[in-house]
């Protein structure tokens, strides 16, 4: 079983890094709001089902109370709305996938990977 681990996004450079990175390596942005209890189980699901996936990727967390601004440039930068939680793919420098909520789900993620 592969490792788990967060990169914390805390600051505008790693969007435009996470971008760039995604044209060799998808990417997952996880919205989090450590408020909320079904962001927790959202966060619980992609930690235990990330392992799983076959493709590599790199799962990068927001911590929505701390960075509220960086999640409206997420919104801004990939032209989806803002939710929480919420997942974004990013490859090849476009977002391929959003869901929110208990919509999240890491099959998905492996489906258009």
């Amino acid at each position: 079983m592969k490792s788990f681990t967060w990169i914390n996004l805390i600051k505008s450079e790693d969007i435009e890094n996470i971008i760039t990175d995604s044209f060799f390596t998808p990417s997952v942005l996880f919205k989090h709001s450590t408020r909320c209890s079904i962001s927790s189980i959202a966060k619980h699901r992609l930690e235990t089902d990330g392992q799983m996936l076959d493709s590599p990727v790199k799962f990068y967390y927001l911590d929505l109370i701390a960075h509220r601004d960086l999640s409206t440039k997420i919104s801004e930068k990939f032209h989806v709305p803002h939710e929480s939680p919420q997942i974004l793919v990013i490859k090849n420098g476009d977002c391929i996938l959003e869901a929110s909520h208990l919509d999240i789900h890491v099959s998905e993620i492996s489906e258009v990977l």
